[in-house]
């Protein structure tokens, strides 16, 4: 059969089946207008996820996953993996000021760190390419087919960053006949969004896909500085894809993006009054804890983004046998800008501090693996993996210190200083900082499944890695000055080594030039194992053992001085689930659930850190942490047109047993038992779509989303002062839209209330502030907003 013919049978299923995909996040969908099932049968039980390497019913495969349509997060006014958190109980988005540092969460786990020579813990993949670094998983997701999120280690077939879990994305496939779409949206507080997309079939063998999207938003924050409000984004992106049927048995599809973003993102709000002079220089701000929403800062806090990437795959068939290869290079580069000080200007006693740091990065990939054919008594995959990851930054810190002023004071107490001759007594310590990092990872893998019956499988895999890292680290300027006790960041010198000898040319506590550079390998064999039942038809159960895997790493960042420089060791799991696949009333609801248990050791993750009085959070093994929980997803058409889904999601993650970084003070040792950082206890998502069928000229969508959450914590502190203040209080968000809907599909015309209640949360709570102060991040969704979004369609989506 050729693989053309194939396709174009299969592209009118998946219309269908993934359009009830996106239903399990609980949003509206407007190809359920047209594609509702007839009253004895349902669409959902036929969702298609490629969670093991290989097409597949959702129902069928025995992992806990959510799946989100494409169409979902776009109709719930998102732009980024980072609404995805209020569609999937599990998952959670850790928001910092920078994307640099941004990080997902599964089930209570996830990486948070400044370093340029670690990786994430939940793997971010699009469209089969593996992305190495965190920041690179929150691009724009416009044409987007659906969103597998895979809960818990998935090591045996993504690698070694999936320690945690896999958000894999999957983009919108070229199609046989011509089709066209153009949307736009405006939102209220001046955000903008423009995506228009063409499917054009180039041959009888060749088709092609190309859209092109573009996001401006002024932000929620205001800036009494400068007078204008930040945390908002421009944001410009194009993405294309072409599949040629090369024979009968070869398909090749040549996929590329590119993204470009400047985003003045995020600012931190100072939330509580803090006890040195700063509360005088922020007077006005408010100190409202998260209802804040104003700032005094004299640099914006800025990520400029830049990242492009290209991918062939091709599926071959060999027999009765596929044969996959994905080669894929990507770019990501990167400029972080920050104000470190959160004030207007410097003051007496108070420094200003203001970093830029410039990152490059690439990576290379190459991926290979055979799937055998279905049905059999073995079915297996199997592979080989191959990637290099570089990265370069160059970080530079200015600082003005003022000891005295000759100006007249603001109000008493506060005492503006000045760069102008004579005005202040000031000194300008400046130090810029050259590392940088290469992943080498090489692995073999396969898994298989044993049909022993009709209703009982077990499922085995295997994967082997080898991990080369190799780092580096310079500091060429001297940090000394009045005001300054020597050089307050001497850093690493000399492969670690410090020579006080004056033959060395150098002492103690100065800067030489000499480059810190080191390297480490490490080899790993990790799987699974599982068995699965089906107790009837319509109903499986499975019971599953995973052992993850996550390769070393360094704290390779600016501040990294000597007692930091060594190694960080794999971060090992061992996980347990069972869980339960129910298919109900002819398909018209399913219900899955899950319960798991999972122990980290040696875990990768900040800790909080001191350098010359500058806080900063070290990454280190910080022991064994555990997690464990339940999880409950549903999907249901009681009535035609009308559809409820939701999920929730208990989990405890707490520490087990905290290692103390090399030279830390006993009183950071964090307790048994303390909970994890960015892992609420309880989570829930629920929607609730009404499609009225009205035989006139418009079809009308009706749809809700609430999503809610318990306590919780942002810093797993020893200090239960610091706990209570970086937690943020539970909440609960309530989104409504109505749509007007083409009978044929030809256009269509939505009004969303985002937050109906406005309900203000803080997306981050942070301690480190001036004068003792903690930091909050504001999210645009911490606020109501309204938008209207009109679509029109050309032929076939």
């Amino acid at each position: 059969m050729m693989f053309s013919s194939e396709f174009k049978k299969t592209s009118f299923i998946r219309a269908s089946l993934f359009a009830s995909a996106a239903i399990m996040a609980g949003v509206s969908l407007p190809a359920m207008a047209q594609t509702a099932p007839a009253e004895n049968e349902s669409a959902n039980a036929e969702i298609i996820v490629t969670a093991q390497k290989r097409e597949e019913r959702l129902q069928d495969i025995p992992l806990a996953v959510s799946v989100v349509g494409g169409e979902a997060i776009a109709n719930n006014g998102g732009v980024t993996l980072e609404n995805a958190q209020y569609l999937v109980p599990s998952l959670n988005f850790r928001k910092a000021g920078t994307s640099l540092n941004q990080a997902l969460f599964l089930r209570g786990v996830g990486t948070i760190n400044f370093s340029i020579a670690a990786e994430p813990s939940v793997a971010a993949v699009l469209d089969g390419v593996v992305l190495s670094r965190a920041g690179e998983g929150f691009t724009d997701l416009f044409d987007v087919e659906r969103i597998e999120v895979l809960r818990g280690p998935q090591g045996t077939l993504f690698g070694k960053n999936a320690s945690a879990g896999v958000v894999s994305i999957v983009t919108k496939r070229p199609t046989a006949e011509f089709g066209a779409t153009v949307e736009g949206s405006f939102f209220t507080k001046s955000e903008y969004r423009g995506r228009a997309t063409v499917n054009v079939p180039l041959s009888a063998n060749v088709r092609s896909r190309f859209t092109g999207f573009y996001g401006s938003y002024d932000g929620n924050i205001n800036n009494l500085t400068t007078g204008n409000k930040v945390n908002g984004y421009e944001h410009y992106s194009v993405r294309g894809a072409i599949e040629a049927d090369v024979s009968e048995k070869i398909m090749l599809t040549l996929r590329a993006d590119y993204r470009k973003a400047n985003d003045d993102c995020c600012a931190e709000i100072i939330g509580n009054t803090p006890t040195n002079a700063a509360a005088l220089a922020l007077a006005g701000t408010g100190f409202d804890a998260s209802d804040s929403r104003n700032i005094r800062q004299n640099l914006v806090t800025t990520t400029k983004e830049e990242s492009w990437g290209i991918a062939l795959q091709a599926d071959i068939e060999l027999g009765e046998h596929s044969l996959t290869s994905i080669t894929s290079l990507r770019g990501w580069d990167n400029t972080e800008i920050r104000d470190g000080d959160w004030l207007d200007q410097p003051y007496v006693g108070l420094n200003q501090l203001h970093d830029n740091g410039p990152q490059t990065s690439n990576t290379f990939s190459q991926e290979i693996r055979l799937a055998s054919p279905t049905g059999e008594f073995l079915e297996y995959v199997v592979g080989a993996y191959y990637s290099k990851a570089e990265s370069d930054r160059t970080f530079t810190r200015n600082v003005i210190t003022c000891s005295a002023s000759t100006l007249a004071a603001v109000v008493p107490g506060l005492v503006p200083c000045s760069t102008a001759a004579g005005a202040s007594t000031i000194t300008t310590p400046a130090g810029t900082a050259d590392f940088g990092s290469t992943f080498k990872n090489m692995s073999l893998f396969g898994q298989a499944t044993l049909n022993l019956s009709d209703s009982l499988r077990f499922i085995g895999g295997l994967r082997y890695t080898n991990d080369e890292l190799d780092v580096n680290h310079i500091r060429r300027t001297s940090l000394a000055g009045p005001g300054v006790q020597g050089n307050f960041d001497a850093g690493v010198y000399n492969n670690g080594l410090v020579a006080t000898a004056p033959a060395t040319g150098f002492v103690a506590g100065t800067s030489n030039g000499v480059p810190f550079t080191t390297s480490t390998s490490n080899n790993n064999l990790s799987g699974k194992a599982a068995v699965q039942a089906d107790l009837t038809e319509n109903n499986m159960a499975y019971a599953s053992y995973t052992r993850g895997y996550k390769g070393p790493a360094y704290n390779i960042f600016y501040n990294l001085t000597t007692p930091g420089a060594g190694v960080i060791a794999p971060e090992t799991v061992n996980a347990y689930e069972v869980g339960l696949k129910n298919t109900l009333f002819d398909g018209a609801l399913i219900l899955n659930l899950a319960a798991y248990y999972a122990k980290y050791n040696n875990y990768q993750a900040n800790s909080p850190d001191f350098v010359a009085g500058v806080r900063t959070t070290r990454l280190t093994n910080a022991g064994s942490v555990s997690t464990q929980g339940f999880e409950v997803d549903f999907v249901a058409t009681p009535l035609r047109n009308f559809t409820l889904s939701g999920g929730v999601a208990y989990n405890k993650a707490q520490v087990e047993n905290f290692r103390l970084p090399p030279g830390a003070d006993a009183s950071q040792l964090v307790a048994k038992g303390t909970p994890l950082a960015n892992a609420p206890k309880w989570k829930m998502s629920f929607g609730a779509q009404y499609n009225i069928e009205t035989s006139g000229f418009a079809n009308i969508e009706l749809a809700s989303q609430i999503s809610s959450q318990s306590d919780q914590i942002y810093e797993a502190s020893a200090n239960p002062a610091v706990r209570l203040g970086s937690t943020v209080d539970g909440y609960a968000i309530v989104d409504v839209s109505a749509a007007l809907v083409d009978p044929n599909d030809g256009w269509r015309l939505a009004l969303q209330v985002k937050n109906l209640f406005d309900k203000s949360f803080a997306s981050s709570i942070v301690s480190g502030g001036p004068g003792g102060a903690y930091r909050y991040i504001i999210p645009r969704e911490a606020d109501r907003y309204v938008g209207v979004t009109a679509k029109i369609n050309f032929g076939a989506k």
